[in-house]
């Protein structure tokens, strides 16, 4: 780990956006997500867009070195995880969407009921978490 790909961790923070961008379009999911949590288009407007994306990527690049250190850690003395075999997209994202399946849904579905949420709002943030994380871990680990 001594030969951290800072640009790789930058990129995948990044690609949250990017599939923010696409998963709360109002095609896709943005409408569906709005009317869950009771957002308005004027109440939207009011948010600090500026900080909120700032904050947001800030806190992904938090996600990105801990998935960095989740892929590179484990595996056998004979097969580490960070040896040649095992450093693919493909590999990454499946580390990235563990991550979101057995970390984050939990944790989502266990605050959505609590706040008596709907389903589809917990289904919705999971899936944008599982996406994004598994994005991350690919683009981490294919870089890397």
């Amino acid at each position: 780990m001594e030969n951290i790909n800072w640009l790789a961790l930058v990129v995948a923070a990044l690609s949250t956006l990017v599939v923010g961008f696409v998963w709360y379009h109002p095609k896709v999911f943005g409408t569906i997500w709005m009317k869950e949590i009771g957002m308005t288009e004027e109440k939207a407007k009011k948010g600090n867009m500026a900080l909120i994306f700032s904050v947001s990527v800030i806190l992904a690049f938090f996600v990105s070195f801990f998935i960095m250190m989740l892929v590179f850690s484990g595996g056998s003395p004979e097969h580490p995880h960070g040896a040649e075999p095992f450093m693919t997209f493909k590999h990454g994202a499946l580390h990235g969407t563990m991550l979101g399946l057995f970390v984050i849904l939990p944790v989502i579905v266990t605050n959505g009921l609590f706040e008596q949420r709907s389903f589809k709002y917990m289904m919705i943030i999971t899936g944008y978490w599982v996406v994004s994380f598994a994005i991350m871990g690919g683009i981490i680990n294919a870089w890397t």
